[in-house]
């Protein structure tokens, strides 16, 4: 397993662990939103862009969840 395989290894197992423990509180919502931008990264730095792109939509989709639960 490369840096890379690592790397995507992590940003997925931290998306995993944000979005099973979100309902406890808003923290993990912006874990889950910087998790999903570190699998947006390793979708494009292994060239798979569509995975990319979706992973940076759910990283806003997370950002505006957590603005609203804020309030």
């Amino acid at each position: 397993m490369d840096a890379l395989q690592l790397f995507g290894l992590f940003a997925v197992t931290a998306m995993l662990v944000c979005y099973a423990l979100e309902d406890r509180s808003h923290w993990f919502i912006i874990g889950f939103a910087g998790a999903c931008a570190l699998g947006s990264a390793y979708g494009f730095l292994q060239g798979a862009w569509p995975f990319g792109l979706v992973e940076a939509v759910w990283t806003a989709v997370a950002l505006r969840r957590w603005t609203l639960r804020r309030q």
